[in-house]
């Protein structure tokens, strides 16, 4: 009995003392994280209506700091002469996955877009900065990251949930924690030339296994890779993504649990974080969502642009852009695998002149500017064509898209209806828990006039222009015949 009640005890003391250490193991790996206000600008962008299912897409801004803010940065990154300027966010990119975790787009744009960066306030010292254009990698330096989301959804109009920050050093330790990342070149590339510019990476015609240092030259490479631009370094970007999304998928690289701890301590201490995925709980939460979506189902691109200011810098395409932009919003997959619902058009619950219809101005944006007294306009469009129930609210909201609200299912009918008078596609109809009647918004792509200026064709086609690459394809970057040896 002794010796069992010994037993009993040496057993409660160990695991009492193991629940201890992970405790305090997690609670260290909390600490690493650093955490950052998700967004400094003044955007009335709501988060997207839940589906059916009762679920939401998710969309989280990756960014990727030039940071000298240490020895180990100031030697990563090779510019002594900018340690003490504010960090720019040299990679962007917004990872959107789909309400039901079916598919995952990643759109990444360079870095030298000229967009408009709206106010922001710095929440450490209450700096407060104009509405100005520039350069997207200059939002960050505007107070951090919270602004770089704020021109994000001025741009795109696409609520964002979450961001994650990293810098050159993180990089590098992600990369070694990782094990490395297998990536592929059409021919011998040495990033260097005569004026010093280059990220130094040197390798051979074919593929390798790329980590530590090595991977954040992969990363940065610019002159090197097809036409020296910043698009070519965003290609290489999403070859690097959609590799190590595989390696991890496979698991290989992470059925030994000192790897996973290994792993776990580099992603903390790496990350830069908003504070709502300020623990570990959080992450791993995210991470189990990320894992659900298929590697096939998984869409990278480049947005799409054009050169501006005698080719000084990017601009976003007209029309390709927007479209790029609309698929993101409406949760429509970039890859175009969707499965397409029946084409089903119920019949109004009553005649229109009985069907009572909210409308809302969702002009409320912080670049364009409200535009007032857009819903009165349409609400009397809406009474002429016959709406005689039409009314507004006077509550200013941000939307980009002019969309039907409707409350339950007898009611779609009521609210395609009203889509159809005012020449509106049949996807700018939606199910909503958050209205009791109809209710259109009138959103920001319909600032003026009665009539809805955009074509109904509901176009849900990703431009090529966007460059697109799955997630299952392996592909060799091409190198630029002047960074070859």
């Amino acid at each position: 009995m002794r010796i069992l009640r010994w037993t009993a005890l040496t057993l409660a003391v160990l695991v009492l003392g193991a629940a201890g250490a992970g405790y305090f193991y997690y609670e260290h790996l909390n600490g690493n994280l650093k955490k950052e206000a998700l967004d400094l600008g003044d955007s009335k962008i709501g988060k997207p209506e839940p589906n059916a299912a009762g679920q939401t897409p998710l969309n989280i801004l990756l960014i990727g700091s030039d940071s000298r803010n240490t020895a180990e940065n100031v030697k990563l990154g090779g510019a002594k002469q900018d340690a003490d300027r504010k960090p720019l966010g040299d990679v962007q990119m917004l990872v959107h996955v789909s309400a039901d975790r079916g598919n995952m787009s990643v759109v990444s744009i360079p870095r030298d877009t000229r967009v408009t960066i709206p106010q922001c306030t710095d929440p450490h010292d209450g700096t407060v900065y104009p509405k100005t254009e520039g350069a997207i990698n200059q939002s960050l330096q505007h107070g951090g990251p919270g602004c770089t989301v704020a021109t994000w959804k001025e741009l795109t109009g696409v609520y964002i949930d979450h961001f994650m920050m990293i810098d050159f050093s993180g990089v590098v330790s992600m990369a070694d924690a990782i094990g490395g990342v297998p990536v592929c070149v059409d021919n011998n590339v040495y990033s260097h030339d005569s004026k010093g510019h280059g990220s130094g990476l040197k390798l051979t015609r074919g593929t390798h296994n790329v980590k530590g240092v090595q991977a954040l030259q992969w990363l940065r490479t610019r002159y090197g890779f097809e036409d020296n631009s910043d698009i070519g370094r965003a290609k290489a970007q999403h070859m690097y993504m959609t590799s190590m999304i595989r390696q991890l998928k496979s698991g290989t690289k992470l059925s030994d649990p000192g790897k996973l701890m290994d792993l776990a301590e580099a992603a903390t201490d790496a990350l830069t974080v908003d504070h709502g995925l300020g623990t570990v709980k959080k992450l791993y939460d995210l991470g189990n969502d990320l894992k659900r979506v298929p590697t096939k189902r998984t869409t990278m691109i480049t947005m799409p642009w054009e050169y501006g200011g005698g080719g000084e810098y990017v601009l976003p395409k007209p029309g390709d852009a927007e479209q790029t932009f609309s698929l993101l919003r409406n949760d429509v997959s970039l890859d175009g695998k969707d499965k397409k619902k029946p084409d089903a058009t119920p019949a109004p619950t009553a005649p229109k002149e009985r069907i009572p219809v909210v409308v809302q101005n969702g002009t409320a944006s912080t670049v364009l500017g409200p535009v007032s007294g857009r819903a009165a306009v349409i609400t009397s469009e809406l009474v002429r064509l016959g709406y005689a129930k039409a009314t507004a609210n006077t509550v200013l909201i941000s939307q980009a898209d002019t969309t039907v609200l409707y409350p339950d299912e007898p009611r779609q009918g009521d609210a395609l209806a009203v889509a159809k008078a005012l020449k509106l596609p049949k996807s700018a109809v939606k199910s909503s828990k958050s209205v009791r009647e109809v209710t259109l918004v009138v959103g920001n792509d319909w600032r003026e006039g009665t009539a809805y200026p955009k074509a109904a064709d509901d176009s849900d086609k990703t431009p090529k222009s966007a460059d697109a690459l799955n997630g299952e394809e392996k592909g060799c970057m091409k190198v630029n015949a002047g960074y070859t040896f």
